[in-house]
């Protein structure tokens, strides 16, 4: 990774560059043995300008050329989407290396650009009557509040585990410890959220280097770690008739665990998309953690915690680690891996065998536009 934050000094390049190298050295792949790059961007376009050749551009700078080099753009989720297509590349056959990035830069001098290029990766009709992503979450939450009885109090208590979690990551944007009294003393934005319930905009970049099974081993000075599933899934056409359906990311869940021959009882540890902290709740129902509405009960039992039987954002979390939009699926298939190799440091969780991580993105019409949910284990 390159970390996570504000580099107004800095290029896209430059944020990638770092996590190119630091990918490569940590796999011990001699760079010419590289065969072909994903790399995702969600939303630099609207920033530089540059657009249909960015990742051929930003991989020139770190050194590579003459390579098939991918774009991949999905939202929030482009880069474990850049994820699917590598590990779909090399469980074909077609190569044995790929190299995988995902690098965005949302800070601008003025604050007003960032939100509005935010805005984009939502559909453009929605957005055009004043509405914005945390208008949308806080609605959701809102339903959840009503049928479920959850209150901002338990909304708070998921920030303040994943700013611990976060203030032991060096890789975090944000890296201090939050109360709960912290959090809902913090400025309102939309209610029931308060200023540090939300994921900060953020630059920052996260690469992996992907092979094959013999290849590895060629390799592997480090314990090996498996892509055991990707289950991926885009939003639906809303129908008013339907009184309930599975979220997309629950979809996403099943397809992935039952690739994986898994189930949610299997996951030692997960990384969710938590845009704003309140809805990693729902995310564990989503995920098969815990039944629909029970997700304030695991973070009152303490379950999700470091120290828990299902640790959940170890990394801080997008509130803490910060939300450089391409980059954050990757960023949070990074530390799964350092939590499979039990190389976190104070974050880590006792030895864990199987991680997941869900990776969303986007809305079209009334729910997310696109899920991802990646399996890895030792």
């Amino acid at each position: 990774m390159h970390p996570f934050g504000k580099f107004l000094e800095k290029r896209l390049e430059d944020l990638a560059r770092v996590a190119v190298w630091n990918a490569i050295e940590d796999a011990g792949v001699p760079p010419k043995e590289i065969q072909a790059a994903y790399v995702a961007n969600s939303l630099s376009g609207l920033v530089t300008g540059q657009e249909g050749v960015r990742g051929q551009v930003i991989l020139r700078d770190a050194g590579f050329s003459g390579i098939p080099i991918v774009n991949v753009e999905n939202a929030c989720a482009s880069g474990t989407t850049a994820l699917r297509c590598g590990w779909m590349e090399v469980a074909s056959g077609l190569h044995d290396v790929v190299l995988v990035l995902g690098v965005e830069k949302l800070f601008m001098p003025r604050t007003e650009d960032s939100i509005r290029i935010l805005m984009a990766d939502a559909e453009v009709r929605l957005m055009g009557m004043g509405f914005q992503f945390l208008g949308w979450y806080a609605m959701e939450l809102r339903k959840y509040m009503a049928a479920y009885g959850w209150r901002k109090e338990h909304f708070a208590k998921v920030v303040e585990k994943n700013s611990f979690n976060g203030s032991f990551n060096p890789n975090a944007q944000h890296r201090k410890p939050l109360s709960v009294e912290q959090v809902l003393g913090s400025r309102l934005v939309a209610e029931p959220l308060t200023l540090y319930m939300c994921s900060p905009m953020s630059d920052g970049a996260a690469a992996a280097v992907l092979c094959s099974r013999e290849r590895a081993k060629k390799y592997a000075a480090r314990p090996l770690v498996e892509i055991a599933a990707i289950g991926m899934q885009s939003g639906r056409y809303a129908d008013p008739r339907a009184s309930s359906r599975p979220s997309i990311t629950t979809l996403a869940a099943k397809e992935a665990y039952e690739r994986a021959g898994l189930g949610p009882e299997d996951v030692d540890v997960a990384e969710v998309h938590d845009a704003v902290a309140p809805s990693e709740l729902y995310h564990y129902e989503d995920l098969g953690f815990c039944e629909k509405g029970g997700g304030v009960a695991l973070i009152e039992a303490g379950r999700t915690k470091i120290t828990g039987d299902i640790p959940v954002n170890t990394s801080g979390g997008l509130a803490a680690r910060g939300h450089p939009v391409a980059a954050t699926g990757l960023a949070q298939v990074a530390e799964i891996v350092w939590q499979l190799r039990g190389e976190a440091g104070l974050r880590q969780v006792a030895a864990p065998k199987v991680g997941l991580v869900e990776n969303t993105g986007g809305i079209v019409e009334d729910e997310a536009a696109v899920a991802t949910v990646t399996l890895l284990k030792r």
